[in-house]
């Protein structure tokens, strides 16, 4: 699906912009997290949305939930499809709740939002939910500190598992705190997600600063997430991909936009600035390279969507390699 937004108007070239990434001394991580792996400052993301979340009083975030919303509303068809009711589910890494919003009571009874950015956690009124919610807290690095192993129906997770920095190690806890044939749908970024963006920092950076910087944090490949979710535990895969494309009058409003998400660049050992030239070339080359006929510039959003079940006796099982009874050649 297509979106076009035509944002609010475009900066001047001389306007100060402030940007997403946040000079900060955080601490070294802690013994408690998942795995060794220290790719994102967590501590630096955490400020990045609770800023976003409190900025006008959560207008501008409200603002830009465009992506989520659209990203929710597709995860929220293929829960539909899923012929069960459900009790209790865990939104994890819910935000302000974009997937539980569209929530029905006679589908599921009440919902678990669990976020590390308190200010986004509790960003919109109870009134925006139909179902029962609970707001929870926590780092979702760290699940098994919050919830029991073997304790919730169904984990949901909407475009909030890319700033993970051990996704095997968070795959595994999901899966423990599953119950017996419980249910795992997810929603992430891919590898794809912003390459425009991505390509034409790197080609400006190049020719203005003799080389290049990381300025889009990494996503996870697609290929991998099928492997991924099979060494974690769960069977009965699912994976399959989609895009969300949004236009834009320039890449300035496209920096701006993931600003106010709370997405701005967060990995370990980052630059935290880019100098104004090098932006300044960088939006000639996004519009050279990329540019729609009608003056706006693409901005595309490779969604990667899985599901999961933590096995169970009970579930469906193949056949035994030769107990067949029909010959292919006979249907084909």
């Amino acid at each position: 699906m297509s979106l076009l937004r035509l944002a609010r108007k475009t900066r001047p070239q001389d306007h100060a912009r402030s940007f997403a990434a946040i000079s900060s001394n955080s601490p070294s991580p802690s013994l408690t997290t998942v795995g060794p792996y220290q790719v994102f400052d967590r501590n630096v993301k955490r400020i990045q949305r609770n800023q976003a979340a409190l900025r006008e009083g959560g207008l501008r975030s409200r603002t830009v939930d465009y992506v989520r919303d659209e990203v929710a509303d597709r995860m929220m068809e293929r829960f539909l499809d899923i012929k069960r009711k459900f009790g209790t589910v865990l939104d994890l890494g819910s935000g302000p709740g974009h997937f539980s919003k569209l929530l029905e009571t006679d589908k599921v009874k009440k919902s678990i939002m669990f976020d590390s950015s308190e200010a986004t956690l509790n960003r919109d009124p109870e009134s925006d939910f139909e179902v029962e919610v609970e707001r929870v807290h926590g780092n979702e690095e760290n699940i098994m500190e919050y919830f029991a192993p073997d304790s919730q129906e169904a984990v949901v997770s909407c475009l909030s598992l890319h700033w993970i920095n051990d996704l095997p190690g968070a795959l595994v806890q999901i899966r423990q705190v599953l119950r017996p044939d419980g249910l795992f749908l997810g929603a992430m970024f891919g590898g794809d997600t912003l390459f425009e963006l991505r390509t034409a920092l790197q080609l400006a950076e190049t020719e203005r600063e003799g080389g290049i910087s990381p300025h889009v944090s990494p996503m996870t490949d697609t290929r991998d997430i099928s492997n991924l979710l099979g060494r974690a535990g769960f069977t009965l895969l699912t994976v399959d991909i989609d895009e969300v494309k949004v236009a834009y009058p320039s890449m300035w409003e496209l920096m701006e936009d993931l600003q106010d998400m709370g997405e701005g660049n967060v990995v370990v050992g980052r630059r935290n600035t880019i100098h104004r030239d090098t932006l300044s070339a960088a939006a000639a080359i996004y519009k050279e390279m990329h540019g729609n006929e009608d003056g706006t510039v693409p901005a595309t959003f490779q969604i990667i969507y899985m599901i999961g079940w933590k096995p169970a006796p009970t579930q469906q099982k193949p056949l035994d390699r030769g107990s067949g009874k029909v010959n292919l050649k006979d249907v084909l």
